[in-house]
């Protein structure tokens, strides 16, 4: 089985830096590469990002701006926007060793492709060896050693296998699959539906009301993942069930904090990206091609669409014909 000992993460912001710190503790040799020169120096002066107040940085970190030196790597985290996925694999594809295993740290839908993120990767970088990490985690508590378990997917089983063995610690759980693709939906379709989540309690509808509107949002979770021929105890699991549980519970999620301003008739908070904003429309034209009922899904995208109001997306799902429950 393949050590990887040398791994680069690609992208300082908070979640870069938390899973840097991670793999760190997992005895590993990381490098974290920050695209701008002033915040590669401030990083690796001050032991901390701005974008993780109060969190120190592992002293076995080392921080840089040059790509193709960090490139040099026997495994790559590529965290990044999903909307900034392609241009970051075109830059680094040049400086990439044939077979490098490029672990995307991302979880959405390109907006205009419809691409899922590994398949940004084998389109951008066709030498390397796309994976997928994802599941129910929050930059601060990884940054900080808590307990976390996720989910890491690589079409190849002993790839994937490797690959937790690279990054597994002691607060640090992966769990390994081969069903890509249902770890990329689960990441994907549970930020649109955490925006739902957060309309209900921006809108004080009560506990009764959310805990509904999370359950018949993961049935729609279910039956796109199936739809699209992912896995239902992937769907069910931490890349599924435990990430929508955890971003449709708390403010430290942006896609809920975004719902909840929503629900409060308020404007989004300013310079916060929400991937659920450019998901949503994506989600529900891929529903569509494949004829599959996502109404939750749905009523988000027309809510930030303008097609409709909070009031008006409530009204239409609760007045939904009355059917069997599934």
């Amino acid at each position: 089985m393949t050590s990887y000992q040398n791994i680069s993460v690609i992208g300082a912001g908070a979640w870069g830096t938390a899973l840097a710190n991670a793999t760190a503790r997992a005895g590993r040799d990381v490098v974290l590469y920050a695209r701008q020169a002033t915040i590669a120096t401030t990083i690796r002066t001050t032991r901390e990002n701005p974008r993780l107040p109060g969190i120190k940085l592992d002293a076995d970190v080392g921080v840089t701006d040059d790509l193709a030196g960090a490139a040099k790597a026997d495994a790559i985290l590529l965290v990044v926007p999903a909307q900034n996925l392609r241009s970051a694999a075109i830059d680094l594809a040049p400086h990439l060793a044939k077979g490098t295993p490029v672990i995307v740290c991302a979880k959405g839908i390109e907006h205009g492709s419809h691409k899922f993120m590994t398949e940004i990767v084998a389109a951008t970088i066709p030498d390397a060896k796309p994976a997928i990490l994802s599941g129910p985690s929050f930059a601060s508590d990884v940054a900080r050693g808590l307990p976390t378990a996720v989910t890491l997917a690589a079409r190849d089983e002993t790839l994937a296998a490797s690959l937790v063995h690279a990054l597994g610690s002691a607060t640090f759980r992966p769990y390994h699959t081969t069903d890509v693709r249902g770890v990329e939906i689960g990441g994907a379709a549970k930020n649109v539906l955490a925006i739902a989540a957060g309309i209900v309690v921006g809108k004080q509808l009560g506990a009764s009301a959310l805990a509904a509107l999370t359950t018949r949002g993961f049935a729609e979770l279910m039956r796109f993942g199936r739809g699209l021929g992912a896995r239902a105890e992937t769907i069910s699991g931490l890349s599924g069930l435990g990430d929508l549980l955890l971003t449709c519970s708390s403010p430290q999620s942006r896609n809920f904090s975004l719902g909840i301003a929503l629900g409060r008739g308020a404007l989004p908070s300013p310079g916060k990206l929400a991937e659920g904003q450019f998901t949503a429309p994506v989600l529900v034209e891929l529903a569509e091609a494949k004829d599959i009922d996502m109404p939750v899904a749905n009523a988000v995208a027309a809510i930030l669409g303008g097609a409709l109001t909070v009031n008006e997306a409530i009204e239409a799902l609760m007045t939904r014909p009355f059917k069997a429950e599934g």
